[in-house]
């Protein structure tokens, strides 16, 4: 038969390597990796691609804006609203409508 000591060391060896397993899988569900932040990346994630998709039409806007004022072929409509927009001027037959 074994001893009393040894039983009591084997028992706590047990019982650590238990602690340690059970601190391992609490890593897995609920560490900055496990199976929670991997829900809340994936969210993050979705956002993300929805706030470039909105980037790149922007980018596309003003690309297309800064073709138009290309100086040596500037588009006639975007030069008129431009000066009438940040000079604020406008010929006396003119009406300006402002829309909302």
């Amino acid at each position: 038969m074994r001893p009393e000591p040894n039983i009591a060391k084997e028992r706590f060896v047990q019982g650590l390597a238990l602690a340690v397993l059970l601190l391992m899988g609490a890593w897995v569900i609920a560490g900055p990796s496990g199976l929670v932040a991997w829900g809340e990346n994936q969210r993050l994630l979705e956002q993300r691609e929805a706030k470039l998709a909105e980037l790149r039409l922007e980018r596309e806007r003003i690309r297309n804006r800064v073709d138009l004022l290309n100086p040596q072929n500037v588009d006639p409509d975007l030069a008129g609203e431009l000066l009438r927009g940040n000079l604020n001027v406008a010929r006396p037959d003119e009406m300006v409508m402002l829309v909302p």
